[in-house]
Order: structure tokens, then C-alpha cells, then sequence
């Protein structure tokens, strides 16, 4: 079968990296985090010979949801996120889009539950819950492939703030000890913001979960 790729584009005010995850070869891509400005993500793919089937969200907070609408319109594909996340999609202060200016809000059409295996543009993908960011926020790994999206949980030698509506750093430190740690040290770690880094990496230098 052929190889899982990833690509990133940053988008929005706050740099936000904005995933695709393809099947080498294959014209069908997964989108984590459409940050802002969809239609332009939608156009980037589409001149690539790709589209769109799914969209992935690791956390709701607006600057990772901003895509969202207009790249569904475009697209026609189903949004998904962790359940207890709901309160974060549906509440423009606790996303922090009000305090930011444009409000916003989002609907996912699928409810993810932690440990849950999907499969997606041919891609299997587990669900691992990891509170903390926000209590919804989740990562999506790829197992065969040694990919982690980690969304706003785990940065290169640092962690998500926890000072936002429904944050925890006990949570989230935790969340990394118990739920990310434990996966092999190659895994390549892609986070919301900043470089990519690995498990091992993480594990021996991250100053906030020694």
C-alpha cells in the first residue's frame, strides 16, 4: 500500500499550521485544522490534483477553525472532532474567536471518542484524547506511518497554554505523559504551531514534562 504523506500549510494571525494527509499518489487528502481562509486552502489542494474528502480538528480555539465553513462549503466534506469539545465549537468566548474580533462557531458533522480507530481517504487514524490545551483537544496518529498530529498539546520542547476556558496544565502534562509518551520514540510529532519534533526527542529534552 502506498506511502502516508503530510503536508502543511501556515495560515491566520497566529501562524497556525494547517495539515493534509494523502495516500502517495492517491487525489484524496484529510485536512487537519483549515486555520483560515478555506477557499484558499481548497484552490491549493485542487491545483495539486486534490481533494478533499475530511476534516480533522484537533481543538476548536479560532485560530484553528477559521477554514473551517468555506472549506466545507467547497468541499462537501464531513467535519470531525472529540466529543468533549462541544462546548468549545459551540461558544465564540470559549474559542476565543469574540475576544478576537470575528466571531465564530462550528458544527461537526462526526463525534470522536478517544481510542477510536477511523479510516479516512484510506488512511487509518486513531483518536487519542489529550486534555489539557482544551478539553476536548485531541491528536491523531498514524500508526504504520509514525505520524502524530498533535495540534496545540505537544510543541518542539514545549506544551499548549493552559490559561484559556476549559485548560489544565495538570491535565495536559499528564495527557503527554500517559497518552503520548508511551508511543515509539521515531513517531514524528507535527504540532499546531512552530517545527515538527519526535517522541524521543520530547521525552529527554521537553522542560515541562520531566
Amino acid at each position: 500500500m502506498a506511502e502516508v504523506k503530510i503536508g502543511r500549510m501556515t495560515l491566520g494571525v497566529c501562524a497556525t499550521n494547517c495539515y493534509f494527509l494523502f495516500r502517495e499518489g492517491s487525489a484524496e487528502a484529510v485536512l487537519v485544522d483549515p486555520a483560515d481562509r478555506g477557499a484558499e486552502i481548497y484552490e491549493a489542494l485542487k491545483n495539486r490534483g486534490m481533494s478533499v474528502t475530511a476534516i480533522l480538528l484537533t481543538h476548536a480555539h479560532f485560530d484553528h477553525i477559521l477554514g473551517v465553513e468555506k472549506l466545507r462549503e467547497l468541499s462537501g466534506a464531513k467535519l470531525y472532532a472529540l466529543e468533549p469539545e462541544k462546548v468549545v465549537c459551540q461558544d465564540a468566548y470559549v474559542n476565543l474567536s469574540a475576544q478576537n474580533g470575528r466571531k465564530v462557531t462550528v458544527a461537526p458533522d462526526v463525534w470522536l471518542s478517544d481510542g477510536q480507530e477511523i479510516e479516512l481517504a484510506g488512511i487509518p487514524i486513531r483518536v487519542i484524547a489529550t486534555p489539557g490545551h482544551t478539553i476536548g483537544s485531541a491528536c491523531y496518529y498514524i500508526e504504520g506511518s509514525n505520524i502524530l498530529v498533535s495540534g496545540d498539546t505537544l510543541f518542539e520542547y514545549s506544551i499548549g497554554r493552559t490559561d484559556f476556558p476549559t485548560g489544565s496544565l495538570n491535565r495536559l502534562v499528564r495527557s503527554i505523559k500517559e497518552k503520548l509518551f508511551v508511543l515509539p520514540e521515531e513517531v514524528r510529532v507535527f504540532p499546531g504551531h512552530g517545527d515538527s519534533t519526535t517522541i524521543g526527542a520530547e521525552k529527554q529534552y521537553n522542560p515541562f514534562c520531566q
